[in-house]
């Protein structure tokens, strides 16, 4: 008996009849079709349900592996934007800690304390010295702490600043806006992951029953 190749649902049940829209191959096949697969059956003599043809358990094997090396990938994907995620919101509590043991923090602290031309500029300033163990911001600190020329045109350019004038710390809210920006594009990636690998799962379950019925 020749086997019929559909691409549909619909096609499927017009080629043989569904005897239960509840078997768990209703939904698989579904699934199947809706990813662009092609099935390839022929009636079965005293079975309500036809021999699948194609896929062969081969091919639906080679077909799992595929979606399982995918899914992996993604939840590896998902794991460092975790981690990046875990990393923006611990960054402000980390660098408090690391801080104390930075050398240069200890002297920022000696000078706030003997230095009142620099505990001055330091309060005009509002420099985030408590991040001084973050690459990006320790050249920043060092020069304010260590080069008087520096600190004095920063303060300068701190006073004449309309954004600072209103009483808000530009260089210390863009390390908090940066820390949220991360945490912002953290969290839509891992959104985004996260659909992907529901979708692979329910794909893979999918493969899992066609897999069964093609060994019949």
């Amino acid at each position: 008996m020749a086997s019929n190749i559909v691409s549909s649902f619909k096609a499927f049940t017009e080629s043989f009849k569904v005897p239960d829209e509840k078997d768990a191959r209703v939904e698989a096949l579904k699934k199947y079709f809706a990813r662009g697969g092609v099935v390839s059956a022929v009636k079965k003599s005293g079975s309500v349900w036809p021999n699948l043809i194609y896929p062969s358990p081969l091919r639906v094997k080679s077909q799992l592996k595929e979606l399982q090396d995918l899914k992996d990938y993604f939840a590896k994907k998902r794991s460092e934007w975790d981690k990046r995620l875990k990393d923006a919101k611990s960054y402000h509590s980390r660098q408090h800690v690391l801080k104390f043991s930075e050398p240069l923090y200890w002297k920022h602290v000696a000078k706030t304390l003997t230095d009142s031309d620099y505990r001055s500029d330091f309060e005009k300033v509002k420099l985030p010295v408590h991040l001084v163990a973050d690459l990006k911001w320790k050249p920043m600190v060092r020069m304010f702490v260590e080069d008087l020329d520096y600190r004095k045109n920063l303060t300068e350019t701190v006073q004449e600043s309309i954004v600072y004038k209103k009483g808000r710390s530009k260089i210390a809210k863009y390390a908090d806006d940066l820390m949220q920006l991360r945490g912002e594009i953290s969290t839509s990636k891992i959104g985004e992951l996260d659909k992907k690998i529901a979708k692979l799962s329910d794909e893979i379950s999918a493969l899992k029953v066609i897999e069964k019925w093609a060994a019949e």
